[in-house]
């Protein structure tokens, strides 16, 4: 779960330069600091539990770098892997993932994005759909890049939906 107390102290003493006792903010706090991505959202890390991820999903996901580490269970033979010669892509591998809001976020923009894999996708909608349960102000500031932006930067590789009605729908919804 997210400290937002700590986040919240963090964001006044940006304010008045003192550590202050606060309570928990509240979900409009929370959802707007969020959007807002200010900088305290990176101070604070959440470790993702990711058992059984296909080794080709791992690999998409290692490529973001900033504001999470990924701690995957070694695939050496030595180690209880098969042998590298039998190893395949679809194998299922173990990790875990530790990362701040904003690296989350930032994610999710791409590999929420149509044009992404769709296993990668499905396995980024399903970790929102989880956060939903614990810090649902996170999971409703992880969208795909168009709603991000408000318009698709794919250009003649957008795939349509922001010409859709559920494209403005989602995009009011993520505003709110």
């Amino acid at each position: 779960m997210i400290d937002w107390i700590r986040i919240k102290q963090l964001c006044l003493y940006t304010e008045t330069g003192e550590i202050k006792h606060v309570k928990e903010p509240d979900s409009a706090w929370k959802k707007s600091l969020l959007l807002a991505e200010h900088s305290p959202i990176r101070s604070v890390q959440l470790l993702i539990d990711v058992p059984g991820v296909p080794s080709y999903v791992q690999n998409h996901l290692v490529r973001h770098k900033i504001g999470i580490e990924f701690f995957v269970h070694s695939a050496r033979p030595d180690r209880g892997g098969k042998p590298r010669e039998k190893q395949l892509k679809t194998d299922p591998c173990n990790m875990l993932m530790s990362a701040n809001p904003q690296a989350l976020i930032n994610i999710a923009r791409k590999r929420l994005c149509a044009r992404a894999e769709a296993t990668t996708r499905s396995f980024i909608k399903s970790l929102r759909d989880d956060l939903k349960e614990i810090e649902p102000e996170l999971a409703a500031v992880m969208v795909p890049e168009c709603i991000y932006r408000g318009f698709c930067p794919e250009g003649k590789r957008s795939c349509g939906f922001d010409k859709t009605e559920e494209f403005k729908t989602q995009l009011e919804e993520y505003r709110k």
